[in-house]
């Protein structure tokens, strides 16, 4: 049984002016009030070391949740959302604060630092910094900070009572409104939707709430691209529908082609009530592709893209310490195609040039045979025709695109408008490429080696996050810079726990292709994947989609691969 907070309290007052390390005897400790138990899962070692870590548990009987907001994932996601902000404004967390809450920005995850269960019990997770002055305990500071702040805080923030019940249901209907329609999607033939009234530019690029102001344009659909969607909270919502297939989104620079795509992008997660993007949403299988100079690629068949090299290596087996842009996106396409993308987001303004377009001009000075690259326009058609996978592509600089596209959407000043005749007339009147649609057969499946994916050193995990942008595996660090929609630090640190769960389960087992393992994965973390992740480690995490957990496979620079039914090579001794 816990003991109750005034152990607690006597405890840490005990230590106070002690050496640092008396705190360890609070590792394990479990203490309980009449709103719930704390037990503190890991303790700091030193001051400077990173913050110990609690989990406090509110039974259904305290929280008291409504039935209502209980009733499904989503609303639940939603609900522990609105919770832990709250809880996390009540215990008034920054940067110089002692309590540290992994609340996130405008995109609503699944969070280990918050859950709500069925049942309607909440498990909150946090780190604190226990204080110290020097290397001597602050006890009586201590006994403050877990005896009196923290339960004040979980009173006020994650118990129905007290909690501000119009935030919390709509937190909940947000998310259950933005899931049915990301589920509707397929049945209407869309790659996308887009609210009319939806709020897509932000504050600035390191600032991702929505922008304000009298300049501010709320998105209205175009009368034929508008369509009606009738969602579980929010009734009958008119929008634009982004159709399956070829979508070329142009216009002139500043005019919001790119803020367009941005929302596409993180529309593949639901978002905070009041974000402006809430009823923006993509499908869950849509994949950001960029140029990546620089990255590491092995053994990807890019023979669609690349050609007969000069140096007559390979590229259907291609691999490269140094990928250029045109082959690390070549590279990336085929990647995502392989752990299951059906729809690709592509900026013009981030893309390689030579791999996206080649004009008639170039085309006649460089004979064909001399160009081993072919355009993503020769095999944007086919990629849908053959391969299922949709397109939804910005460009600004170039016209070449028209030839294959299904849909044309101009943006000016943000109002969005369908100009795909006109695209299509001029297409026709000003021939702008030369050659036509190429057939995109299926893509080889790899093996990944589990030997090569670092999880663990001398028998201790070794995956850390570093940011959002890279993870550090045994002794290589994983740059994730360029995987746009890694929209969250606690999304890398979810990734990296589920490279150990490949790994350490048994997933990737010298014979399973990337897909297969991805898919095992997905069944072995169940419904409740942060929960499950954060059951090894003790830091905060998110659920990512397994597409970016591919991509950081695919960037890690050890891994090695080979054809399914192909003899793993032995490794010197």
């Amino acid at each position: 049984m816990p003991a109750d907070l005034d152990a607690l309290r006597a405890d840490l007052e005990r230590l106070d002016g002690r050496g640092y390390g008396g705190y360890k005897r609070l590792r394990d400790g479990r203490w309980a009030w009449e709103h719930g138990e704390l037990a503190v899962v890991r303790v700091q070692a030193d001051p400077f070391a990173p913050p110990s870590r609690l989990q406090v548990r509110v039974p259904p009987e305290v929280a008291g949740l409504p039935d209502d907001l209980l009733a499904s994932r989503p609303r639940r996601r939603g609900v522990a959302d609105a919770l832990v902000r709250a809880t996390a404004a009540a215990l008034g967390t920054g940067r110089d604060a002692p309590f540290s809450v992994d609340t996130g920005g405008q995109q609503v995850l699944a969070r280990s630092a918050i859950h709500v269960a069925p049942d309607g019990a909440v498990t909150l997770r946090l780190a604190v910094a226990l204080p110290a002055d020097g290397r001597r305990i602050r006890g009586r500071h201590a006994a403050d900070l877990l005896t009196r702040q923290l339960p004040a805080a979980v009173a006020q923030g994650l118990r129905w009572t007290t909690a501000d019940h119009e935030r919390v249901r709509a937190g909940a209907e947000v998310c259950e409104d933005a899931a049915a329609l990301r589920g509707q999607l397929g049945d209407l033939g869309l790659v996308a939707f887009v609210a009319d009234g939806a709020v897509l530019p932000r504050r600035s690029g390191v600032d991702d709430r929505p922008l304000t102001g009298s300049g501010v344009v709320p998105f209205a659909a175009p009368t034929s691209l508008a369509r009606t969607v009738t969602l579980p909270n929010a009734g009958a919502v008119t929008g634009m529908g982004v159709p399956e297939g070829v979508t070329v989104v142009v216009g002139g620079g500043y005019h919001g082609k790119s803020t367009l795509l941005r929302a596409l992008e993180r529309g593949v997660y639901d978002h905070v009530p009041g974000d402006g993007r809430e009823r923006c949403v993509t499908r869950p299988d849509a994949v950001a592709i960029r140029a990546e100079d620089g990255r590491r690629v092995a053994r990807v068949d890019v023979s669609r893209f690349v050609g007969a090299l000069p140096t007559g290596a390979s590229t259907a087996d291609f691999s490269s310490e140094d990928a250029s842009g045109s082959t690390s996106q070549a590279a990336a396409t085929v990647e995502a195609l392989e752990a299951g993308a059906d729809a690709l987001l592509i900026d013009e303004d981030t893309a390689a040039t030579n791999l996206m377009v080649r004009d008639v001009r170039m085309q006649r000075l460089v004979a064909a045979e001399a160009e081993p690259l072919t355009p993503f326009t020769d095999l944007a058609r086919s990629l849908h025709r053959d391969r299922g996978v949709s397109t939804v592509l910005v460009a600004g600089g170039s016209g070449d695109a028209f030839d294959v596209a299904d849909t044309v959407i101009r943006l000016h000043a943000f109002t969005a408008s369908e100009v795909t005749g006109d695209a299509h007339a001029i297409a026709a009147a000003v021939p702008g490429r030369e050659g036509g649609a190429r057939a995109f057969p299926p893509v080889p499946a790899r093996v990944p080696d589990p030997a090569s994916v670092p999880v663990r050193h001398k028998g201790k995990p070794a995956v850390t996050p570093r940011g959002a942008g890279a993870l550090r595996v045994g002794p290589a660090t994983v740059d994730l810079a360029a995987v746009n929609q890694l929209v969250d630090p606690s999304l890398t640190a979810g990734v990296g726990q589920a490279l150990r769960r490949l790994v350490e389960d048994g997933l990737l087992d010298g014979s399973a292709t990337l897909a297969e393992a991805l898919a095992a994965l997905a069944q072995a973390l169940g419904e409740e994947p942060a929960e499950a992740l954060a059951a090894r480690w003790a830091g905060d995490v998110a659920a990512p989609r397994h597409h970016e957990v591919a991509a950081a496979l695919n960037r890690l620079r050890t891994l090695e691969v080979r054809a399914p039914g192909a003899q793993r090579a032995e490794r010197p001794s």
